[in-house]
């Protein structure tokens, strides 16, 4: 027994196949923001993430025809856009490596410490803490917490042991909530 998944934007999808322009440039309208987010929350500057969601938009107009229905459009389109912001994030690496000479980081695991009593962060405050974790943490907290990746799944596409994605997940978490701590009160009440 196969399950059939609806398409709520099948239509535009198949005048896409056909090369349709306008088709193209509605579907480009609906699904360039909540991209563009996943871009950004991996990326983490934002000219960049706007380069890498135009790479993944020319890489989906010309896979669309592989597209096979058998999952929804948006999951597979962010499918493309999350692997894009990943080989743009292994790229900017392999700049970088090649101007300094990192110092190898040491792999000790960090126990899962029990979560204390947080107070509410405003949702600025919390992306202003994302965008200050260093690359490795920011791109495993935002696969595992906001893209919903196993730890199995951030090990394949980023090449490192599920360990070392958990471990890199829980100093993401000790950092957030060292970095959230610091947060001017001021941030939360902006708009008061």
């Amino acid at each position: 027994m196969s399950l059939t998944i609806t398409h709520p934007h099948l239509e535009l999808i198949q005048a896409c196949k056909l090369n349709d322009r306008k088709a193209q440039q509605k579907l480009y309208q609906l699904y360039a923001q909540p991209m563009f987010s996943v871009c950004y929350r991996i990326v983490n500057q934002q000219e960049e993430a706007e380069d890498v969601l135009q790479e993944a938009f020319i890489r989906m107009f010309r896979q669309v025809e592989s597209f096979r229905e058998e999952a929804s459009f948006g999951a597979w389109f962010k499918r493309i856009v999350v692997n894009g912001s990943l080989n743009h994030i292994k790229q900017r690496k392999r700049q970088q490596d090649k101007i300094e000479h990192l110092k190898d980081e040491s792999e000790e695991s960090i126990a899962e410490e029990d979560e204390p009593n947080l107070p509410t962060y405003s949702v600025n405050q919390v992306q202003g803490a994302l965008e200050l974790l260093p690359e490795g943490y920011r791109v495993v907290f935002s696969l595992y917490l906001f893209e919903e990746y196993s730890h199995r799944e951030i090990a394949e596409e980023l090449g490192i042991t599920e360990s070392t994605s958990k471990s890199q997940l829980n100093r993401a978490k000790k950092k957030m909530r060292e970095l959230l701590i610091q947060m001017p009160y001021e941030m939360s009440h902006n708009n008061s």
